[in-house]
């Protein structure tokens, strides 16, 4: 392999990392759309104070996203993943009708 050669391939690889990383960091940041199909369906608001008492009679506003089981980030993040609305970000005060405690 030439110095010419070598050194295309060495940018085209650097060209490619920043390529996936910016991919990677817009997917990480598609946040949940409180009108998204599911969310309605799960009763999800981005403020666990916002709840619909009178649908969801045993929801508790100490009830997070950040201290269910289904949270899978850190508890201090503002925005973390959710299996249920895979692909898109809830936020850490929010709240659904699937919360688990945390055991």
């Amino acid at each position: 392999m030439s110095h010419t050669d070598r050194r295309t391939f060495m940018m085209q690889v650097a060209a490619c990392g920043s390529l996936l990383a910016a991919g990677s960091q817009a997917m990480a940041q598609a946040r949940l759309d409180e009108k998204d199909p599911q969310a309605v369906a799960l009763g999800y608001v981005h403020d666990t104070t916002k709840a619909d008492k009178k649908k969801f009679p045993k929801h508790d506003n100490s009830q997070k996203c950040t201290n269910c089981a289904l949270w899978q980030s850190k508890p201090t993040d503002a925005w973390g993943n959710c299996p249920l609305f895979a692909g898109k970000q809830v936020a850490g005060p929010g709240w659904c009708s699937a919360w688990a405690k945390k055991g």
